[in-house]
């Protein structure tokens, strides 16, 4: 394949406290912060903030040591979502801050010798450079030829930017990649997302029901602490997995199912629920619609005719839908976050959400409730031009009910070769590491090398900044200002983050570089401000509040407007088609999709083969957290987690090196350990996600394990709205040398 640009590895140039003065750029000087005093005056001194290591953003304090050093955080005891209590990446997010191989320059590509590197340049310079190339591709392919990847606070800075530039080509990859068929589902059957946190009412349910959702691995912490309130008050756990996971240890009963099947458990589940005479009756009656084709649907989708599909005996299916029965409406499937598995995953989530209407938990104790969201308006600006062309132009007619753009068709427009229509030129790429995050490696080193601009934000030498043209450091999220956390919850609040500590090196927060990038693209109405702090403080204002109130107390909780609950007699409204919750989906049925979920048979692995399955680890997060040194103290490489029966066909023992090669002929470049253990099943392997990075400079996490993503080579993609399917790929071992 031909190489626009070489992927190139960030030297000790970008890294390690080397600092550049400024040109003459005084107009753009300033930090978000008060310039920091050191010292003993910061002994006593806390400064709130809200937590970056994971998206449930929790509440916390700084704490600093006897010299007035940054030394720790803990939770903020008014926060809903962690209680005062951070998870042990929240504690661990010091070690973002104190990484000694943060990036701390702008770099610049160039070539010296006939080799391309990355040199440090200004902040001017690499302000000068951006407008340049942004102006450049504006006119000669439009404004909407950018688009913006971005994950996490600094994305919505660089959304503005982009926006008032002129395009909405904005992704999250975390909608294709982990939630979007949830979000999908839960819509088409009671006419409104779940969003983030989910409302699920976990610490008074008596019964919870987790099919693929790792609660205490993936730290969703308020959701983990009800969790383990509710363990304690004597709610039931079932877990479906085909791994002995965490969860699965503290469940009454764990279902270890043969993975790709769980469509057939569910509809099984439903079965048991209808002609068991199970369900919530007066729920049901009431606020759905379609019970009688439901009903007809799984007439044959008994528990005997699951357990030829699942391998989950047909008493325990029973056992397990009457214990959820008999609970509600206090009982709960958990709808999981990341869903994107076998590519028919829209309808999955949706026959979780029709388990839950069966059991009549919408708005009730115990199950979903109303949660609430502060609206705070935006900061006044010019309104955004109107693109020519959007996102949705990029689907070429195809997943129709996509709700957000697809990180996946961005990929694809971004390649001449493919004629795309509406053909992306430059990324931005904001906080995400994207060959670790996308599936299909190969497609996106050639959308990459295709693209004419490629500029990463970042606060660390990811694999992604290999790819760029240019390198902007971003400062930490204990460093700088970002907009005001608006999560729902039971209640409506709102939280602040404020510096902590002052930037290191030469990095700079979001804000400041959207805002120095759009002054001199000529767009500096759409800034109209110096400081961040006077956004925020505007914001607070119009909800009766400050910025001064806010950095003393961090959070600030609002009176709900709305019932928590409803009650047992209410007819609740729902903004479906019918006005009811659609256990049978209109809205599929007119655009030609199934609208009852089916069972479909999914690829099984072929001989010597053993099916991927990935998850995550309690200290990290996705490949974000892997070279954290409070975080790689915990857990510094994954392992592959072998059934003792394959193990003895391949000779193989803890502590044993393999790689592993997947059905595409794809191998791992890094070897990881073997851990042979019980807790999987032998027709699978499992392996935490995020480790084995290629890039040295990540010094602590360089070469430590396997890298999953390189292996996820075959996406199964959900047509209806465009999710990437990744759990279809299969792995055999290569046995390194001793």
């Amino acid at each position: 394949m031909t190489r626009r640009r070489d992927f190139i590895k960030i030297s000790a140039l970008g890294l390690g406290g080397l600092a550049l003065a400024y040109n003459d750029y005084q107009s753009l000087k300033a930090l978000d912060v008060t310039r920091f005093a050191s010292g003993p005056d910061w002994v006593n001194k806390t400064f709130p903030t809200y937590c970056e290591v994971c998206f449930w953003k929790c509440a916390a304090w700084s704490q600093y040591d006897e010299q007035g050093n940054l030394k720790s955080l803990r939770g903020n005891e008014q926060d809903p979502h962690c209680n005062g209590r951070l998870c042990p990446r929240g504690t661990g997010g010091i070690g973002m801050y104190t990484d000694e191989d943060r990036l701390l320059t702008p770099l610049l590509r160039v070539e010296e010798n006939g080799e391309q590197t990355f040199k440090p340049i200004s902040w001017d310079e690499a302000t000068d450079y951006m407008a340049q190339k942004m102006g450049e591709l504006k006119e000669k392919y439009g404004p909407e030829s950018l688009a913006l990847f971005n994950h996490g606070s600094s994305g919505k800075h660089f959304g503005h930017l982009l926006k008032a530039y002129g395009s909405s080509n904005i992704v999250a990859p975390s909608y294709a990649q982990c939630r979007g068929p949830r979000e999908v589902g839960y819509k088409l059957t009671y006419g409104k997302t779940l969003g983030s946190p989910e409302p699920l009412d976990i610490r008074d349910t008596r019964c919870l029901v987790l099919i693929g959702s790792h609660l205490g691995e993936n730290m969703h912490n308020g959701q983990v602490q009800e969790m383990s309130d509710a363990i304690d008050k004597g709610a039931d756990i079932i877990t479906v997995d085909p791994r002995y996971s965490t969860a699965a240890s503290k469940s009454k009963y764990w279902l270890p199912i043969k993975p790709a099947t769980d469509m057939a458990l569910l509809l099984a589940w439903i079965h048991v629920l209808i002609y068991e005479d199970l369900y919530d009756k007066s729920f049901v009656e009431k606020n759905t619609y379609g019970f009688e084709q439901l009903k007809h649907h799984v007439r044959r989708h008994s528990p005997e005719w699951a357990y030829g599909i699942t391998t989950i005996k047909p008493d325990l299916i029973r056992k397990t839908a009457r214990l959820m029965a008999a609970a509600a409406p206090a009982a709960i499937v958990h709808p999981g976050r990341h869903v994107t598995w076998y590519g028919d995953d829209t309808q999955r989530s949706r026959a979780t959400a029709i388990i839950n209407a069966l059991l009549g938990n919408w708005g009730k104790r115990g199950g979903i409730f109303n949660s609430e969201k502060m609206s705070i308006p935006d900061y006044p600006h010019p309104p955004y031009p109107k693109p020519k062309w959007s996102w949705r132009d990029t689907l070429n007619g195809k997943y129709p009910l996509a709700g957000l753009a697809l990180s996946n068709t961005f990929i694809e427009a971004s390649i001449p070769e493919n004629n795309p229509e509406h053909l992306i030129k430059g990324w931005i790429v904001s906080g995400t590491n994207l060959p670790l995050t996308l599936p299909d490696k190969a497609t996106f080193e050639k959308a990459a090398n295709s693209v004419e601009f490629l500029a990463v934000v970042d606060t660390m030498p990811m694999e992604i900044t290999g790819y760029a043209d240019i390198v902007l450091p971003e400062c930490t999220y204990l460093e700088r200002h970002d907009d005001l956390r608006l999560s729902p919850h039971r209640e409506p609040n709102v939280a602040l983050r404020m510096p902590c500590a002052p930037p290191k090196g030469e990095s700079k927060p979001a804000w400041w570089m959207a805002k120095a990038i759009g002054e001199k693209l000529g767009l500096g109405n759409y800034f109209d401000y110096k400081e961040f702090t006077e956004v925020l403080d505007w914001q607070l204002r119009q909800i009766g509040s400050s910025y001064d109130e806010m950095t003393r107390i961090g959070i600030k909780t609002y009176p709900k407007t709305s019932s928590l609950y409803y009650d047992k007699e209410s007819t609740i409204p729902f903004n479906t088609s019918t006005g009811k919750v659609e256990l049978y989906s209109t809205e599929l049925k007119s655009l030609g999709f199934d609208p009852l979920p089916i069972y479909k048979e999914h690829q099984q692995p072929p001989e010597n083969f053993y099916r991927l399955i990935y998850g995550r680890a309690p200290m990290h997060t996705f490949s974000r957290t892997s070279n954290n040194a409070y975080l790689t103290d915990l857990m510094d490489e994954n392992n592959i987690w072998i059934n003792p029966k394959v193990a003895k066909i391949w000779n193989l023992k803890n502590g044993d090196l393999i790689k592993l090669k997947n059905q595409d002929g794809i191998v791992s470049d890094f070897p990881a350990k073997v851990r042979v253990t019980e807790r999987i099943r032998w027709d699978s392997i499992y392996m935490v996600h995020g480790f084995g990075h290629r890039e040295k400079r990540l010094s602590r996490a360089y070469g430590k394990g396997a890298n999953d993503s390189d292996l996820i080579t075959n996406v199964l993609m959900d047509d209806i709205m465009g999710g990437t399917g990744m759990r279809g790929n299969f792995v055999t071992f290569i046995i390194e040398p001793a």
